[in-house]
This record gives structure tokens, C-alpha cells and sequence, in this order.
């Protein structure tokens, strides 16, 4: 039987989540927060470390996370509550181990929708320079705040809209990089984007495995599928599904556009590696040269509108994470509120935080470099105890488990995301350490506070 936890069962009118979502839904959550066009920003520098085999790159990379995702689904079938990680945890761990699952994903969980925003922000002040960066990025955060206290069914609705057109840009991108190929050609070899281009030596997969730590950070947000277990319609097998399928889906997508934009590339990955200020406009100056100046915009005007509905979806997936650590009495129990089975202290104290992030980013020239720099530390931090839920639940308290589904998969899976940190910048460590050893302090102080008569 599922394991609901004891707090489950005592919740109050006022501290449940209203059940509303289908398997659409949760997709539509998923996809916006990974975005279908996520390999944009990143692809320049993929392309120069992996010697031009990016797709190859983003095919391992599928199947990395591939492990990730079905620890999920192994846990939501049987842990199907809010908070995710942190339920898992609890449940497969103990309560310590949850508590600081739950707090490493909650620096992942804000401060990715607090990249989003400034993301938002930078492309509309770069179609629209009149109005400063920080204006939009406040914008973005008010819109999509009042949405989500709107209740997750109508932000699902409006998300499905927006993830429709970013859908449509991509194919209109497709559409024209076929026609563009088939009209002049290749700039590369056809199998380049799988083999490599040769101008950096032979295939070499050390290179593309040193590439893939960088685009499984593609894939972050996949997971907040999990976080709303208990707003689904139809069981938490569905979350399981939408979870993998998600996965999967953007896998497809993924490939399909760094293979076509990698054929349309003039420049060669040699040449990106030796100019690195290129490579983060690498995908904009492809499409702008190969198909025109028009399909750059469309391309950057999507991305402006994606960014926000992906900050929307993983503000929900904060508050979601928030509630669930506030009726667990492991944050302040009014994060546990909801009104209407909408969690609105929770995401409104997410959005808070968000606000004063992307705000303080927003005003630095190096602002996102210092938030990108960090939130990928909590996220893998929190899959790699999500792993050890998997062995924790399955093989030591239920003594009930497969040799590959509960033990081989969880530590391979666990295998690539400490690989990835350990690949990490030395900052993203060392605020992700700082982030531990302060939620370890207040795991502490909550169980002292415990000890004391009346606590």
C-alpha cells in the first residue's frame, strides 16, 4: 500500500490540495518548466566541448536523467504526496534525511524560477530597450504569481497556451532548417552532430562526457511533475507516466534541434573553444545567418514568454515543496494553509524570494552568471538522496525489492548526479556547501527545540 505518511491522514480542511490535474496537465507543467527550446543558451558551449557531437550530447544526457526519472516514478506510485523529494526521503530515509532533502531542493526550487524571471527580462529589454531589465523581470514575477494563486488548474490552462506556441516556434525552426539544408546544403557533416566534426582531432568521448555534465542542467525541472501528487486526478500512477514521458519528449526535442542548428553552423567547434564570449549567442547567430533575422526574433521573443511560464511552474513547485515542509512542522506551519486547496502563503512567500533574487540579479551585470552558478548544487544534491529513498524504502524497510529496479538503477543513477557536482563550479560547491551545513543547523535547532517541554 502507498505510504501517505501520519500527517496525511491528520490534515485539516485548511491543509489540503484540491484535486484537479490530468496527465496533460502534468505534462504541460513539466515541458514549461524544462522548455522545449532549453538547448538555446547552452549549445555554443556544448558544441565547443564536445568537438561538434552535441546531439550526441544530448542523447546520453536523455539517458543519464533517464535514471533520475524512474526513481521518481518508483517513489510517487508509493509515496504520492506533495513535496516530492522531501516525502521520499522522509519515507525512505527518516526524517532527518528528509528534511535535508527537502531543503537542498529548495534552493533549486527558488532560485531557478528566480533565473527564469531575469532570463525573461534580458531578452524584453533587448526587444524592447526602453524599459529597464528589472521592470520586465518584476512583470514576469507579478503576472505568473497571480496566476498561480489563481489555483494550478487555470495556470495549467494559460501554461498549455504558451507551451503551444513555443511548440510552434520550434517547428516553424525545423521547418525552416530543412528547407535551408535541403536547398544549400550541410556546413558540416551529416553525422558530425553524433561523430564529432574533426576539427578539434578524433572523436573523443571523454570530451562528450565533460558535456554532458553541462546539458543534463537542461533537464532540471522535469521533476516538479512529482510535486503535485496530490492534486492529481486518477491515482499517482499518472504522475509516474508524466513523468517519464516528459523526460522523453523533451529528449526528442532536444536532439532533434541541436542536430539541425549543428548542420546549419558556420563556425567550427574549434573555433567556438578558442573564442568563448561566441558561444552563448552561437544558436541566435546560426538561425540569424542560416534562415534570417526574423526567425532570431521569433526565436528570442518565444524565449522571453517561455522563461516566465517556466519561472511560473517552478514557483508552484516551490510553493508545493513549502507547504509540504510547513504541514510536516518542518518550516513555520503557516506555509501549510491553503484556501481553496490553493497553497497561497507558501507560493506567496516563494514568489517573495524569487522577487528579491531575480531583482538583485537583474540590477548586476553579472547577475545571472552568479545565479546560474548555484541553482544546479540543490537539484542534484536532491536527486542523489532521492536515489538513496529508492534503496532506503524499497530494500532496507520493505526488504521487497528488484535487483535492478530498487538497486541497480538508484546507483547508477546516483553515480552520475555526484559525478555532476563534482564537475561543478567551485562556487555553485561552496554555496551548496554553506546551504547544507545552514539547513543542518536548523535541523538541530528544531530537534532541541523539540526536546523542550511544551515545544
Amino acid at each position: 500500500m502507498p505510504d501517505t505518511g501520519t500527517t496525511a491522514s491528520a490534515t485539516g480542511a485548511h491543509q489540503r490540495l484540491r484535486r484537479s490535474l490530468g496527465f496533460r496537465d502534468l505534462v504541460v507543467y513539466g515541458l514549461l518548466f524544462i522548455a522545449p527550446m532549453a538547448p538555446v543558451g547552452v549549445f555554443g558551449t556544448l558544441d565547443a566541448k564536445s568537438h561538434g557531437a552535441v546531439a550526441l550530447v544530448y542523447v546520453v544526457a536523455t539517458a543519464a536523467m533517464a535514471f533520475t526519472a524512474f526513481s521518481y516514478a518508483q517513489m510517487v506510485r508509493v509515496v504520492p504526496r506533495a513535496g516530492s523529494v522531501f516525502a521520499y526521503a522522509r519515507a525512505g530515509l527518516g526524517n532527518g534525511a528528509g528534511f535535508v532533502a527537502g531543503w537542498m531542493a529548495m534552493l533549486d526550487y527558488v532560485l531557478i524560477p528566480a533565473v527564469a524571471y531575469l532570463f525573461s527580462g534580458i531578452a524584453m529589454n533587448a526587444l524592447v530597450p526602453g524599459v529597464s531589465r528589472w521592470v520586465w523581470t518584476a512583470l514576469a514575477v507579478v503576472v505568473t504569481t497571480l496566476l498561480n494563486l489563481w489555483g494550478v488548474r487555470a495556470a495549467a490552462r494559460v501554461g498549455f497556451l504558451v507551451l503551444a506556441l513555443e511548440i510552434v516556434v520550434l517547428l516553424v525552426f525545423v521547418v525552416s532548417a530543412v528547407v535551408v539544408l535541403a536547398r544549400d546544403g550541410a556546413q558540416r557533416g551529416v553525422l558530425s552532430p553524433l561523430t564529432g566534426d574533426g576539427t578539434q582531432g578524433a572523436f573523443a568521448l571523454s570530451a562528450v562526457i565533460g558535456a554532458v555534465s553541462v546539458a543534463v542542467l537542461s533537464y532540471l525541472g522535469f521533476d516538479a511533475i512529482a510535486a503535485f501528487a496530490e492534486e492529481v486526478t486518477g491515482g499517482s500512477e499518472k504522475v509516474a507516466r508524466a513523468l517519464l514521458f516528459c523526460l522523453a519528449l523533451a529528449g526528442v526535442l532536444f536532439v532533434a534541434q541541436t542536430y539541425l542548428v549543428a548542420l546549419l553552423e558556420p563556425v567550427t567547434s574549434a573555433r567556438l573553444a578558442r573564442d568563448p564570449g561566441a558561444q552563448g549567442a552561437a544558436f541566435y547567430d546560426t538561425v540569424d545567418s542560416a534562415v534570417g533575422a526574423w526567425l532570431h526574433d521569433l526565436v528570442a521573443a518565444s524565449k522571453a514568454v517561455g522563461a516566465a511560464f517556466a519561472a511560473l511552474a517552478g514557483q508552484a513547485a516551490a510553493g508545493r515543496l513549502l507547504f509540504a515542509m510547513g504541514r510536516d512542522r518542518r518550516l513555520p506551519r503557516a506555509l501549510s494553509r491553503t484556501d481553496g486547496g490553493v497553497p497561497r502563503v507558501a507560493l506567496l512567500c516563494a514568489a517573495a524570494v524569487t522577487l528579491i533574487a531575480a531583482g538583485w540579479a537583474a540590477r548586476r551585470d553579472d547577475g545571472l552568471d552568479k545565479l546560474v552558478s548555484v541553482v544546479d548544487i540543490g537539484a542534484l544534491s536532491a536527486f542523489t538522496l532521492l536515489h538513496a529513498s529508492v534503496l532506503g524504502y524499497f530494500v532496507v524497510r520493505r526488504r521487497r525489492w528488484s535487483w535492478w529496479r530498487h538497486v541497480l538503477v538508484p546507483l547508477l543513477g546516483a553515480a552520475i548526479t555526484v559525478a555532476v557536482v563534482v564537475e561543478a563550479a567551485g562556487v555553485a560547491q561552496v554555496v551548496g556547501a554553506v546551504w547544507l551545513v545552514t539547513g543542518l543547523l536548523v535541523l538541530v535547532g528544531q530537534r532541541g527545540w523539540r526536546d523542550v517541554p511544551g515545544g
